[in-house]
């Protein structure tokens, strides 16, 4: 066996939903501007006791279930995350008891890129060790926004996605491509908190335990390497463009996704978005709006699907798959 089928996939958001109307009014802006600046009228926050682990657990559960298989089948679990339960021990250690994962667990963080490195990992894994691996997307990025960034708080919200992926004869991935600049290391970042700069009480007062933003910078670094990254998928893939049935984008910006769109070729009529529902769910955003094709029946054996993210650092990918095998 060299490939691997997604047998099973599930999502997970909370209840409370934060409407663009709502953050309008906090920031003394017009609720008109900030859905012609993001595309989102509304977003997901956690509530009390809701974490990334826990939002990670429901979506991992659902996909199992899909799946018809248990966490003691589960040969590895991988979960992409850039908020973690905790700075130690990884969030899938959490995860990992909670769904009773027979194999081994570790933690992926490469931001919003986090799931389709996941998917990379796990896609190399099934080949050497060809038993099935959860994979999982969940980010809580309202609690590092600092509510009184307009600019931060109107795009993030919060979820969890996943993935089961069994293994097969046929290798159903027919290119993909990853990618870092490490020069962009500051466009997005949280500041204090780790080895760098440990947590006091002077990081704490200057908010530097939440996330900063330079949006014109994640902006063009995103159409660009994410334009890369798709071309470079697809040549790889001998594929045209137009070719593509679904486009599966990290939902970061309706604004980037459209310059994606327009500077790649890649149809309009095949983007798969969500954005408006839920805003920018960071390593989940994938995973959430993979799952909703799936359920509304949109996804057809031997379509071709794209799956493309970007993320801070920066980081980037895109995976290319002809859909099969699973129960669409």
């Amino acid at each position: 066996m060299n490939g691997f089928d997604i047998t099973g996939w599930g999502m997970s958001v909370p209840e409370r939903v934060v409407s663009s109307e709502e953050l309008a009014q906090r920031f003394g802006v017009d609720e008109h501007w900030i859905v012609s600046r993001c595309g989102i009228r509304e977003r997901r926050a956690v509530g009390p006791g809701q974490t990334t682990a826990s939002l990670a657990v429901e979506a991992g559960r659902r996909a199992l279930e899909k799946a018809g298989l248990s966490g003691g089948d589960i040969a590895h679990l991988i979960v992409a995350t850039a908020t973690p339960e905790q700075p130690s021990p990884a969030t899938s250690a959490f995860v990992h008891h909670e769904l009773g994962i027979a194999g081994s667990a570790h933690d992926v963080n490469s931001e919003c890129a986090g799931f389709v490195y996941g998917l990379v990992q796990a896609m190399a894994l099934i080949r050497i060790d060809p038993r099935p691996i959860l994979l999982i997307g969940s980010d809580t990025h309202t609690l590092t926004a600092n509510p009184a960034d307009r600019d931060l708080s109107i795009l993030v919200g919060d979820g969890a996605g996943a993935v089961v992926l069994r293994p097969a004869d046929r290798d159903r991935v027919l290119a993909w491509n990853l990618g870092a600049d490490g020069s962009c290391t500051g466009s997005l970042k949280v500041l204090a908190g780790g080895s760098r700069m440990p947590t006091t009480e002077e990081t704490v007062r200057q908010g530097l335990h939440y996330a900063q933003i330079n949006g014109n910078e994640i902006y063009l670094n995103a159409v660009r390497y994410t334009v890369r990254t798709v071309r470079e998928t697809l040549k790889e893939a001998k594929v045209e463009a137009a070719d593509v049935n679904h486009v599966i984008p990290h939902q970061a910006n309706i604004r980037i996704i459209n310059s994606i769109l327009g500077h790649t070729g890649l149809r309009t009529e095949a983007l798969v978005t969500n954005l408006h529902k839920y805003g920018n769910t960071a390593s989940a955003s994938i995973p959430i709006a993979l799952t909703e094709a799936l359920d509304e029946g949109r996804i057809e054996d031997g379509d071709l699907v794209l799956l493309a993210g970007f993320g801070a650092g920066m980081t980037w990918g895109s995976v290319l798959l002809e859909w099969g095998g699973g129960d669409s």
